[in-house]
């Protein structure tokens, strides 16, 4: 492990010109022998804006008696969180992506100012999850990372289990006259019936199962349930962790490696998760100093069969995956057919292989969740990047659970999701169209909205399945049909996806791994002479620093 293991906070509390700073903590209930102990910053991210986050103040306050158990000093503070379920649809969206840096910012400045021996974080929503986890790699000081939880399903007016994306296309289904306004609402008040975040394989579940399986959370992490024991058995057990990282020096960037990136996104994969990962990804492996590129997605992306039949491209949710093993059983799996790096450290003091060394494999168990090997959801490659002359940098786009894989056909330019939105309002959207939402990157939008607005109306029409899509923005997790996203460079640094004009012809093809504008070159050339730089949409505030300061989707839309 890392060499170096003298207390940082020593730096703080040390010696007779320390003694000021010592009157200050013992005003805050340090006894002279907390000085002796290791002093940790536990970051908790809760909020009453979200039930993602809403219960993290109870898991702090477990944590912190791990913390103790462990014969450490626990340092509770605050950072803030986006809803991005909250957020979506409207101008608030565009902090999402942006809360991201400022988690990995507020986390940075407070654990580096106190010079805390290690790091505790609790988080739930979308971005709270790589914001930490991107502060964990800056610092590089002994870290646990501990994950809110999954909400439970809910019970929609017929019976069926509903969840937030659920609500989300029933908008679209009122619009469509399929539902009436009484079981609309019906939908609205039964897909969140609790604490926790969004329960199927959307950013949330799929960052918590990725950072599990990069080592930085215990066993069961990301599967275990919101609401239940096991989840405050978690938190007081990660605060003993955290405190064995710190006597035997195991640092963030011990962990975050080629390999365990490689773990992280073919879990990833294999569960059927979010296009998100990629992004989040990216940026960890950035801080961690760690290369890694949109071709290692693809390398991997090759060989990694999607197996988890989940939610958005499935029938279940992460609630049914505990209940017949949870992301340890599905590990396992993947250890025993060799797609995993089995040697790779942990927060346990343990190998992946050790920490999986009693875990029964998922098909060790009766169930219906995780389909086997030779008989997958897909055989390979459910994420897939796109090139082509409307992404020469790249795009992302998910493929799982689609029957229609690529398209042909007229584009219609909508500059920013609300002139979108309106026309799928007024039903301006038809079967074969190639829908382009542009504007809306990490420096256009700024922020990189989301569009599960726009994707849960279109499925709520019936029209998922049948119109492609295409942004400078990104997708939720929730998301599902023929969707690109991340389409760099974006419009507003004068990517192509810029220069698309209504009816131009506009090709994705998944198993190609191709996006193209169908004009010639002269006449793209044409169009990109003509093109003019617009000014930043925001001039003031955290919005126009992170435009200012961003870079492209394609190295993870990272600040620093």
């Amino acid at each position: 492990m890392s060499e170096g293991s003298t207390r940082k906070s020593l730096t703080t509390t040390e010696g007779t010109g320390r003694a000021p700073n010592r009157a200050m903590l013992r005003a805050v209930g340090f006894t002279d022998d907390d000085f002796g102990r290791p002093m940790v910053g536990v970051a908790s991210l809760f909020s009453e804006i979200t039930p993602c986050n809403a219960h993290l103040d109870r898991l702090a306050r477990k944590g912190c008696e791990g913390v103790r158990a462990g014969g450490g000093v626990p340092q509770v503070f605050g950072a803030p969180t986006v809803s991005d379920g909250i957020s979506m649809g409207h101008p608030g969206m565009r902090y999402s992506l942006v809360s991201r840096e400022v988690i990995a910012d507020s986390l940075e400045t407070v654990a580096g100012a106190m010079n805390h021996d290690g790091l505790l974080a609790f988080g739930g929503c979308d971005k709270n999850m790589p914001g930490c986890v991107m502060a964990m790699a800056r610092l590089n000081i002994p870290s646990v990372f501990v994950y809110g939880g999954s909400i439970m399903p809910g019970v929609g007016p017929h019976g069926e289990a509903v969840d937030i994306v659920s609500i989300f296309e029933a908008v679209g289904q009122h619009q469509a006259g399929k539902i009436d306004a009484s079981t609309l609402h019906k939908v609205e008040c039964a897909s969140c019936p609790g604490h926790g975040s969004c329960g199927g394989m959307y950013t949330a579940n799929t960052m918590a199962s990725a950072i599990e399986a990069l080592g930085l959370s215990l066993p069961t992490g990301a599967s275990n349930p919101a609401v239940s024991a096991a989840k405050e058995r978690e938190a007081f057990l990660a605060g003993k962790a955290l405190i064995r990282c710190i006597e035997q020096n195991i640092r963030p960037r011990d962990l975050i490696t080629r390999e365990s990136i490689e773990n992280a996104y073919t879990l990833v994969l294999a569960l059927g998760g979010s296009t998100n990962a990629v992004l989040h990804l990216m940026a960890i492996a950035r801080e961690a100093e760690v290369t890694w590129t949109l071709e290692d997605f693809d390398r991997v992306g090759a060989k990694v069969p999607h197996l988890a039949d989940l939610k958005p491209g499935g029938k279940y949710v992460m609630f049914d995956l505990y209940r017949v093993g949870g992301i340890p059983a599905v590990m396992r799996a993947l250890l025993d057919h060799a797609l995993l790096h089995g040697h790779c450290p942990t927060v346990t003091g343990q190998t992946v292989a050790e920490n999986l060394a009693g875990v029964r494999s998922v098909f060790e168990t009766p169930q219906s969740v995780v389909l086997p090997f030779n008989a997958p959801m897909f055989d390979h490659g459910i994420i897939v990047i796109l090139r082509g002359n409307l992404a020469p940098e790249g795009a992302v786009a998910k493929v799982a659970g689609l029957k229609q894989r690529s398209i042909t056909g007229p584009a219609k330019v909508f500059d920013g999701e609300e002139a979108c939105f309106q026309a799928i309002q007024d039903r301006q959207i038809a079967a074969r169209d190639v829908v382009v939402i542009r504007g809306e990157g990490p420096v256009g939008g700024p922020g990189m909205r989301e569009m599960l607005s726009i994707t849960g109306a279109l499925s709520g029409q019936g029209l998922g399945e049948c119109v492609g899509l295409i942004t400078d923005g990104r997708f939720s997790g929730g998301t599902h049909g023929l969707v690109v996203g991340h389409v760099a460079p974006e419009a507003w640094v004068g990517g192509p996806i810029g220069l698309v004009k209504d009816g131009d012809s506009v090709t994705i093809d998944a198993d190609r791994k191709v996006l193209t504008l169908n004009i010639s070159d002269a006449e793209l050339a044409k169009r990109k002479a003509a093109w003019v730089k617009p000014p930043l949409r925001v001039e003031r505030g955290v919005l126009a620093k992170y435009a200012k300061l961003v870079g492209s989707a394609s190295e993870g839309a990272v600040t620093g």
